[in-house]
């Protein structure tokens, strides 16, 4: 048994990252500290004022675990990385996981693209953004099409050279070809030159040189081609106008402020936090995030917990941070966010002026944003948690966090297929969705199926904290009654698990009816949310599983003869069907022809010509 009065006098004055657990082990809050003895040892002191959420936490904690950093600057990063993975119960979490676009010109590339990109990664290229909207991302990228005839295919240049058509970009006046050699080197990096000035904000050259062939267009009467260049001009200024604003200089910077639901709820409340992007001294967007807050927090600590997670997430770090209030750890998280940007990153609280009134500007919009759609989030709920609540009331069950629901597909017992789905809070986990090619049995038996997809997942080997596999469900849901229960039960009793099982049972139609669970049918209301919640689980089971049994027939259906050749992959088998078109034509081709064709060397060339001559000389 965890004592968890003899843990604490183990634990070491360094930095690090501690882990509470609670009664089923799952993880409930990750911390950090700069001594791990001061810290923890604080949670566990009846002497102390720790705040509501700490005392309702302490409450279910079982047992704690810790991590020992070099450094504070280490422990937050490793803080970071914990809370994203496990999303505790009692720390403060971003309900939305937001990510934001960029727009990438590969200028490392003899021929560079300009593509649409979700990261900054570390591959040479250049980056503009992050962009608010995924749709003036794609604007901006249409439109640079339009003025510079860039092109943003797959294509590898020069290589691939006059191997095939020009695509429909070409024919649609939005790329230049040089897949085909219709232009130079140097006169396409000079469009790119112009594309990176046109990014980099400078649109007046741009609008000068349109306005000139606008002109030039309509006094020769081409007024087709006028037009064009006018559109144009006006989706520029468009662009031009979004991000119009006071310039507060040329820094970028992003202002952020905090709204808190004030409702008397004693657990958990709602608050909103407004983030304004300033990039280059103007304005170029605003969004806001939802995030679940425990009762007792203050706005400090959610601006800090925001920071810490935001900042983990998003590709780009900003000059300047401009907050509403002072945050505790403020120095440590500039010292995190410099590394990261590997340039001076400030953290600010305006006093007065013009940026003060920015904040004043960011709180009141999260303000707006939490009262208009508090209504918006208690219906969510209802149709998410609301509808857990229900399921636990026609059960006899409490506290339902995690269900996982399974299906079994094959066609005539063909590739026959188990998949896993996981709701969490009433709402699917992607991430924790599993698929199960059937090993052990032969044939179109869907009880033994199940019996071994379900062994399979809960007999899982190399079980560690971040596994997904090692958190165990508070429910386990079947697609069918009496039998897949029961078969579910078999698995459960002889591997020594304790988990309720139910089926969800269908009626002659096909239709969701009822539960199956403690061998009886349970009638649910079909007007409930809890009933329309287990029917999206049974139906995500059963596209998750279908769509996975396609897959893996599609994989049959194209198998090649090549793929049975040692050392030759797809793109070596891609690249032989494009040489000699047709399996006869490689099987009469000669030792020469074979290695000649690219990617191939003199060793997978000898392959396949052994395996069509020597194999049919015996």
């Amino acid at each position: 048994m965890f004592q968890i009065e003899e843990e604490l006098k183990k634990l070491p004055g360094k930095p690090g990252v501690y882990i509470m657990h609670g009664e089923k082990d799952e993880i409930i809050y990750v911390g950090k500290a700069v001594s791990l003895k001061n810290r923890v040892r604080q949670y566990f002191q009846s002497s102390r004022n720790k705040g509501a959420k700490i005392e309702q936490m302490v409450t279910h904690i079982s047992r704690f675990e810790y991590i020992i950093t070099d450094s504070e600057l280490e422990a937050l990063v490793l803080e970071c990385n914990l809370i994203k993975e496990h999303r505790p119960k009692y720390n403060t979490m971003l309900k939305d996981d937001k990510s934001y676009p960029f727009i990438k010109v590969t200028v490392n590339e003899e021929y560079p693209r300009v593509l649409f990109a979700r990261r900054m990664r570390k591959d040479k290229a250049k980056y503009f953004g992050p962009y608010t909207s995924a749709g003036a991302v794609k604007d901006v990228i249409e439109l640079v099409r339009k003025l510079y005839k860039v092109r943003s295919c797959s294509r590898v240049l020069p290589r691939d050279c006059g191997k095939d058509r020009p695509c429909l970009y070409y024919h649609m006046k939005q790329c230049a070809a040089p897949c085909q050699g219709y232009v130079t080197s140097e006169e396409y990096k000079k469009s790119i030159s112009k594309l990176l000035k046109f990014l980099n904000g400078d649109f007046q050259d741009t609008i000068d040189m349109l306005t000139e062939k606008m002109m030039t267009a309509s006094e020769e009467m081409r007024f087709e081609d006028a037009m064009e260049y006018r559109d144009l001009i006006r989706s520029i200024q468009k662009i031009g106008e979004r991000q119009k604003i006071t310039s507060y200089g040329e820094e970028d910077k992003d202002i952020i402020a905090v709204a808190m639901d004030d409702s008397l709820d004693l657990r958990e409340q709602d608050a909103v936090v407004q983030v304004f992007f300033v990039r280059g001294g103007k304005m170029i967007g605003r969004e806001h995030f939802f995030l679940r807050v425990a009762r007792g927090d203050t706005r400090s600590q959610v601006l800090s917990s925001f920071i810490k997670q935001f900042y983990a997430g998003t590709p780009f770090i900003p000059r300047e941070i401009m907050l509403q209030r002072e945050i505790e750890d403020a120095s440590i998280i500039e010292e995190w966010l410099t590394s990261r940007r590997k340039q001076r990153v400030y953290i600010r609280v305006p006093k007065k002026g013009t940026k003060e009134k920015l904040v004043e500007l960011a709180e009141e919009n999260a303000r707006m944003v939490l009262d208009k759609d508090r209504e918006r989030i208690r219906r969510e709920e209802g149709r998410t948690i609301g509808a857990v609540h229900e399921i636990e009331t026609w059960l006899g069950l409490s506290g339902i966090r995690r269900m996982e629901a399974y299906d079994i597909s094959n066609i005539s017992g063909f590739e026959s297929v188990g998949s896993m789905v996981v709701y969490e809070k009433g709402k699917p986990k992607r991430s924790d969705y599993r698929k199960f090619k059937i090993k052990w049995v032969q044939g179109p038996n869907d009880y033994a199926s199940m019996e071994e997809v379900l062994t399979r997942r809960f007999t899982h080997e190399g079980k560690d904290e971040f596994d997904s596999f090692s958190i165990l469900p508070d429910l386990i849901l079947m697609d069918g009654g009496r039998g897949q229960v029961n078969i579910a039960l078999k698995v459960l009793e002889e591997l020594g698990i304790n988990i309720p099982v139910c089926g969800m049972v269908k009626d002659d139609h096909h239709r969701t009816r009822g539960l199956y669970y403690n061998n009886a049918e349970i009638p649910v209301d079909a007007g409930s949310e809890g009933f329309r919640l287990i029917t999206r689980i049974q139906d995500e089971a059963h596209r998750f599983a279908i769509e996975f049994h396609r897959s893996l027939r599609s994989k049959e259906q194209v198998h090649s003869l090549l793929d049975d050749i040692p050392g030759i992959g797809e793109t070596r088998r891609k690249a032989l069907m494009r040489k000699f078109k047709s399996l006869e034509n490689i099987r009469d081709a000669s030792l020469e022809e074979l290695a000649e064709t690219e990617s191939m060397n003199a060793g997978s060339a000898q392959q396949v010509y052994d395996f069509f001559h020597v194999s049919n000389s015996k």
